[in-house]
């Protein structure tokens, strides 16, 4: 005889709530130090920041409680301190330009509507996306959607080239980046591909060097993924871009198949196109010596933003010059691909690493998600959400250290640009869904016997 036991759900909205609260305080406190720091005053918008953030607030609140009361209580926090932190950096590097350049720049104000946008989209994800397996229905459409995107930038009239890189499409004037929207197109469809193929694609071939191989007949998917990837590197000279859907696809099939061997041959396969790329392509061939040796008197002129960078480091200390002290301002891109070291300068080391610690907490709770969901649509979604943000945060603040060579990736949520901060909000509307999935109690067919000790386990 059995009986259906239902545990007693801990959807934990008030530590959610909190968390917010908390998260949108620091922000706005950031936003106002840097008024204070560089002008010594504070700037009119301080309020509309409050208010602005106090309804996103709301807002969030509403949406989780009403479509994913048992969601990770912690996802939508991270994000929305990582959101304000950025707009707080870029505002300083705004204010620094007026008070150092005599130029009047408004990132900060663009970076605040592209904000709103992106919120208005990733609580959107969460109201309308009832259950994520709905995705996998789509999973053909969204690869061929996604293969448009990554190609648009190719199309004459439409891409436009920035730094080497032909990685942007401009429409009435404004510049996005399709990568972005198509990293999580691909998400969706690796998930979908692979869930379906995990059993033919784990079986184990022939042994070599005491790995385990694939059959050859297994080969086509990241042969096929590998070919998109190079296609992606040669004509759009993009090997950051490169890198992260490759990555995506074979993190991905690891998870999918639990066999270290697909790893390594990625790390194999990817290796010969990093090499043609430094030795062949020249804004590649001048970051990796920029990487090498960026002080180098011979190399200065040209590697005159990562040297800034590493100055701006160094400038920051342990604790930092403090919000709206710093010269940024003197770093190129410091709003976008060094944000982080816009930063590290103002923050210190200790700001610099808990910006790392938010990111790694992020990224926890999103294979913490992986785990907890039943269907393998989900887990593979989820860690491939999660992977993606830890690579880009790796390259970026690993290039900015010269751990490696600097790539064209951008920093989730903190960088200047509407196309990554919006798709990254879907993102996090995305890993909302998933975490509440993954948390939500069900019903379970236990013994009576067994129901009756699990009542007293639930009530203690």
């Amino acid at each position: 005889m059995s009986t259906v036991v239902s545990y007693t759900a801990r959807p934990r909205r008030l530590t959610q709530v909190l968390l917010l609260i908390l998260a949108g305080a620091t922000g706005v406190t950031a936003y106002a130090l840097v008024g204070l720091g560089r002008f010594g005053e504070l700037d009119p918008r301080v309020m509309t920041v409050a208010i602005g953030t106090g309804v996103l607030i709301v807002l969030l609140q509403v949406a989780v409680m009403w479509r994913a009361p048992y969601a990770d209580p912690v996802i939508l926090p991270i994000v929305l301190i990582l959101n304000l932190l950025g707009i707080s950096a870029i505002a300083t590097v705004d204010s620094a330009n007026k008070l150092y350049r005599g130029k009047e720049t408004a990132m900060a104000d663009r970076q605040m509507m592209w904000a709103v946008l992106g919120a208005a989209l990733g609580i959107a994800v969460i109201v309308a996306l009832r259950d994520h397996r709905w995705l996998r229905r789509y999973t053909w459409i969204t690869a061929t959607v996604g293969a448009i995107l990554l190609l648009l930038p190719l199309v004459p009239g439409l891409g436009s080239s920035h730094n080497g890189s032909r990685i942007w499409i401009s429409i009435a004037g404004n510049s996005f980046q399709p990568a972005e929207l198509a990293k999580i197109l691909f998400a969706v469809f690796f998930a979908g591909y692979l869930v379906s193929r995990r059993d033919t694609l784990a079986l184990a071939g022939p042994k070599v060097l005491g790995i385990h191989l694939p059959r050859w007949s297994d080969f086509g998917p990241i042969l096929v993924a590998w070919a998109f990837a190079m296609a992606v590197l040669v004509f759009q000279t993009d090997l950051g871009t490169s890198l992260m859907f490759f990555g995506l696809f074979v993190a991905m099939l690891y998870v999918a198949t639990d066999r270290l061997s697909w790893l390594v041959i990625g790390a194999v396969m990817f290796l010969p196109p990093a090499v043609f790329a430094a030795t062949q392509m020249s804004h590649v061939r001048r970051r990796l010596t920029c990487w090498l040796d960026p002080l180098d008197p011979e190399n200065y002129d040209r590697c005159f933003q990562v040297a800034t960078g590493l100055f701006g480091l160094a400038n920051g200390g342990v604790v930092g010059t403090g919000l709206g002290e710093g010269r940024p301002n003197i770093v190129p891109h410091s709003e976008s691909d060094f944000v982080y070291a816009t930063i590290a300068e103002e923050m210190g080391l200790i700001g610099a690493f808990a910006v790392l610690l938010l990111y790694l907490l992020l990224v926890q709770r999103a294979l913490r998600s992986a785990v907890g969901i039943s269907d393998g649509f989900g887990t593979l979604l989820a860690s491939g959400l999660g992977f993606v943000m830890a690579l880009q945060v790796f390259v970026v603040v690993g290039g900015i250290t010269r751990v490696i060579p600097l790539t064209g990736l951008t920093m989730p949520f903190l960088a200047a640009g509407g196309s990554s901060l919006v798709c990254n909000w879907i993102v996090a509307g995305l890993l909302v869904r998933l975490s509440d999935a993954a948390r939500r109690p069900a019903a379970r067919q236990l013994p009576v016997a067994d129901a009756a000790s699990v009542r007293a386990e639930v009530a203690a």
